[in-house]
This record gives C-alpha cells, structure tokens and sequence, in this order.
C-alpha cells in the first residue's frame, strides 16, 4: 500500500480477542496503519461481562483471571509483532469490563481516528444469547469502524 497523504486516521485502535477473526483485523489495521503513516493502539478486554456467571458456575478464581491476562498478553503481543514487521509503532493496552464499552471508553480517551476489529459472525439464537461487541461497538461509535469477518 501506498502511503495516504493527509490521512485522517492517526491513531487506529485494533480491539482484540485473540481470535482467528481478530488476527485477520490486526494485519488489516497494521496495514491501514502503515498506509496512513498512524500509530496503532492494540486493546485487549477482560470481559467481566458474565462475571457473576463465571464466578457462580466456574468459581473465580485468581488462576482464571491469569488466565484471561495471558490470553490478552499473547493477542496484544500478535498485533505488536506485525507491527514490528511493518514498522508501525504499536500501543498495547489492557481493560477490565464490558468489552463494547471498553472499547468505546478508550475510543474517545485517546482520541482514536478508526476502530478495527474482527467479529465471530454469530447468527440466530447465539447472537441473541451472547449479544455482538462488534455490532455494539458499531451501533454507538462517534467514529469509522471497520468490522473484519
């Protein structure tokens, strides 16, 4: 890609799951951001979301929690391993609470130009169980949102 003079995006926001999908926007976002001579901010969220579930059923515990932190840590660092590669500089950042929320909070905190982000593609009786962050993300942003499936 030829690099977009005058771009208005300078700060992308690739949220991330460490899903297949979210690793498919994080090369999209990388990309855009080289294009676009922006910086990126790599986002991951620990869902709290079904916390009350989660502690009810599974019972939450410290180990879950890491869990959750290492999984965020390797999504983060995907995004900045392609950053490295493309020469994109990257900031990771981690959130506690409603993924769609989070997303949007940090959205406007750091004056983000373009969310990025992938979506599991849900459909039916799933989407309406567990809900969309990506359709949540969408419906309520004041900016571009690119949605990667």
């Amino acid at each position: 890609m030829d690099r977009m003079e005058g771009s208005l995006f300078k700060r992308i926001l690739v949220a991330t799951d460490g899903s297949e999908n979210a690793e498919r926007a994080a090369s999209y976002g990388i990309n855009t951001a080289k294009a676009a001579g922006a910086e990126v901010h790599a986002l991951y969220v620990i869902s709290t979301q079904h916390a009350v579930t989660t502690r009810t059923v599974m019972g939450w515990s410290e180990a879950f929690e890491e869990y959750l932190a290492n999984k965020g840590g390797a999504a983060v660092g995907n995004v900045e391993k392609l950053g490295r590669e493309a020469g994109v500089k990257v900031k990771p950042a981690f959130l506690k609470g409603i993924p769609a929320d989070k997303i949007l909070e940090y959205a406007d905190e750091n004056n983000i130009d373009l969310i990025i982000m992938g979506t599991h593609g849900l459909t039916g009786i799933k989407k309406f169980l567990i809900g969309s962050v990506a359709e949540k993300v969408v419906r309520h942003s004041k900016i571009p949102v690119m949605v990667i499936r």
